[in-house]
């Protein structure tokens, strides 16, 4: 395997690494806003004539969550393709060098 295959397959690890990075980073909710979106779910509800429940506000909380494990899931799925597919074009390049 030359320089050139072994910096491809270090480009797509790194890439893959990005992309896992960018899924974490894209979150919808971040820990540090919870307490910021409580805060508008509650005034909310009193603005409704609705009573805050911890209950509904859990309810709000799942179904993002739910959202932002798909997105994840979405994004570490496609780095494992890259990555996989990386790494079969570096295995045939080493075959062809070697033959």
């Amino acid at each position: 395997m030359d320089n050139q295959d072994l910096n491809k397959a270090e480009n797509a690890v790194e890439k893959t690494g990005d992309a896992l990075q960018n899924a974490a980073t894209e979150a919808k909710w971040k820990v540090e806003e919870y307490k910021d979106r409580a805060t508008d779910y509650i005034r909310e509800q009193k603005e409704n004539n609705m009573e805050p429940t911890a209950e509904s506000w859990l309810e709000r909380a799942k179904a993002n969550v739910a959202d932002a494990w798909e997105d994840t899931k979405d994004a570490v799925s496609d780095a494992w393709e890259k990555a996989k597919d990386a790494a079969e074009d570096a295995k045939a390049e080493v075959r062809k060098a070697t033959n």
